[in-house]
């Protein structure tokens, strides 16, 4: 065989590109999900390429590529035999190999995210495993390998059914037998909005992802040594991309008419479902096609979503049933009715849509009864859900270890006890900067009145309040980030076209004093002025009375604590 370097060059671009999705999805599935699971969600979507390339390698590619049977390939470990019959033109086995592992690992990676928050690890490790090394192999044996399907005319070009569906599939049948996440569900059956913790890590997996999709759709020409390829993959390209674009704006307008505003993780969603709907036939459409495709897969999403959480009781937290199941299910009916040869919109009749039904059906049906099985082996040997405190406290912890995820945005704590004698091995403050030092017993004068004001408040106002109290007298603030809501429970929102009905908790700031010299009413008033909208959440001021102050330092209490440096040479000077 001859190779052909670019082809070649193209295929494994493809590769590193579709590998690269795997970045992709681990910050789509952290993001939507709680900050105490992060870490066990990158743990799996790494495992997940870690544990299926060996796999695919000793028995998937085999069982896909390594026969002409119509319904199983073959069992050839390691690839040794003889793939030239199915090898693209001028590409060398190594790379056709990894090209095909990469895809066979977003398969598996799917189901991590329906699945997420509440499964073991082990357990996870172990139907990951299943999933490269059969599961996936033989529907795709059907589909792209040469089997009963492909002999049809069945057309699935870079995997809407063979790799979105499929791991779609197995997200729904995991995600059912799992059960929902402590809290998802009241005893009535209605859907709690669980929020995931950063919108901002899911933008990013979204954006990493529809790039990489250039790669996983038009790589899939797996050549670029003739003019027909070279066009093709330009046309795969704006395809592609068309879908996507399309699918997220109308996915915007759907979410802001259902909603009141548009939702951002649903309009996200949005961008995946369209890339999702199109990578069937995204060789075969027109970009009017392709527009229509997105078009119709926003709907999907938007209502696939709702009705799998609010019908089927089934949690779903990253939304990964209704955007790689539902809208592979639709992507690939669809290519039977927008492809230019043989479409039905194109005169084609509906030979080639039942084909594409039949296909669709099928492949659900194989990965549903296989993946029953292994999840209700899993959930009946080992388990497969974690335990309710594991759950409660979260995986991240539980099931590695790990305190947080985000261990350098929190305060270190030394938890070891001290040497007799350590307690500061620098220079002492006494030496660096004269201390005058005071009676720690002096007591606190009974004619000087200590008052503490608490002020919550919207963040808008923080600016104003501080010029405003800065320039009444009062100089010794502590300022703090808050999550809270008062009477009105917070304002009425939806996440993932969920009502969130329980309290709302809404970010505020909160400012506190303590005063003396500076008469307390003076401060309220000032606050008030300067926080004032009337707006409902304008905020609360609470005032205490504070029986010491102590200052740390010199041993200053009440009113004498509270003033600076200033105050105090001064004083000296008198």
């Amino acid at each position: 065989m001859e190779f052909s370097a670019v082809n070649t060059i193209w295929v494994l671009l493809g590769a590193a590109l579709v590998f690269f999705m795997q970045a992709g999805f681990a910050m789509v599935e952290t993001g939507f999900t709680r900050a105490k699971n992060a870490g066990n969600i990158i743990m799996k979507n790494l495992m997940d390429f870690a544990i299926g390339t060996p796999l695919f390698w000793l028995t998937g590619f085999g069982i896909m590529f390594g026969g002409a049977g119509a319904f199983i390939g073959g069992f050839d470990p390691l690839v040794r035999g003889d793939y030239s019959g199915i090898l693209p033109a001028g590409v060398p086995l190594p790379a056709y190999l990894i090209f095909q592992t990469v895809f066979c690992a977003t398969a598996a990676t799917i189901v991590s995210g329906a699945m997420a928050e509440r499964t073991k690890f082990i357990s996870y490790c172990i139907y990951s495993a299943i999933i490269s090394a059969v599961v996936y192999p033989v529907s795709g044996h059907w589909i792209w390998g040469g089997g009963w399907l492909a002999q049809m005319g069945f057309h699935d070009f870079a995997g809407s059914t063979a790799v979105h569906m499929c791991g779609g599939v197995a997200a729904l049948i995991g995600a059912k037998v799992l059960g929902p996440r402590i809290g998802k569900y009241t005893e009535d059956g209605k859907p709690n909005a669980i929020l995931g913790h950063s919108l901002t890590l899911g933008a990013l997996g979204v954006f990493i992802l529809w790039f990489c999709w250039f790669g996983f759709n038009g790589c899939s020409t797996v050549a670029m040594d003739s003019d027909a390829a070279v066009y093709s993959a330009g046309n795969i390209f704006v395809t592609t991309n068309l879908a996507a674009a399309t699918a997220t704006a109308a996915t915007m307008i759907i979410t802001w008419l259902r909603y009141g505003k548009p939702d951002i993780s649903m309009t996200l969603n949005g961008s995946l479902a369209g890339l999702v709907a199109i990578t069937a036939g995204c060789d075969m459409v027109s970009p009017a096609g392709a527009f229509f495709i997105g078009l119709i897969a926003a709907f999907v999403v938007v209502f696939g979503i709702e009705f799998i959480d609010k019908v089927c009781k089934i949690d779903d937290p990253v939304g990964a049933i209704g955007v790689h199941g539902m809208c592979g299910a639709a992507g690939t009916l669809l290519t039977g009715v927008f492809a230019v040869d043989g479409g039905l919109v194109y005169g084609g009749g509906f030979s080639f849509l039942g084909i594409q039904l039949l296909g669709v059906v099928c492949v659900i049906l194989w990965v549903s009864v296989t993946m029953i099985i292994t999840f209700n082996v899993l959930k009946h040997t080992i388990g497969l859900r974690a335990s309710e405190e594991e759950e409660t406290k979260g995986l991240d912890v539980t099931e590695h270890n790990l305190a947080s995820s985000y261990a350098d945005f929190m305060p270190m704590v030394f938890m070891g006890k001290a040497k007799e004698g350590a307690a500061d091995a620098g220079v002492s403050v006494e030496k660096a900067v004269p201390v005058e030092h005071y009676p720690s017993a002096k007591p606190v004068s009974a004619n000087v009145k200590l008052s503490k004001v608490v002020m919550i408040f919207n963040q808008a106002g923080f600016t104003a309040l501080k010029d405003a109290l800065t320039d009444l007298g009062v100089t010794g603030m502590t300022i703090t980030q808050v999550m809270g809501c008062g009477t009105q429970k917070g304002h009425v929102n939806y996440y993932r076209g969920i009502k969130v009905e329980e309290a709302a908790l809404l970010p505020k700031m909160k400012l506190e004093v303590v005063v003396s010299k500076v008469p307390v009413e003076d401060v309220i008033e000032t606050a008030r002025k300067a926080l004032y909208t009337g707006n409902i959440g304008d905020g609360k001021i609470f005032v205490y009375e504070v029986e010491n102050v102590v200052k740390v330092r010199t041993g200053e209490q009440g009113d004498d604590a509270l003033q600076g440096e200033e105050k105090n040479r001064n004083y000296n000077l008198r």
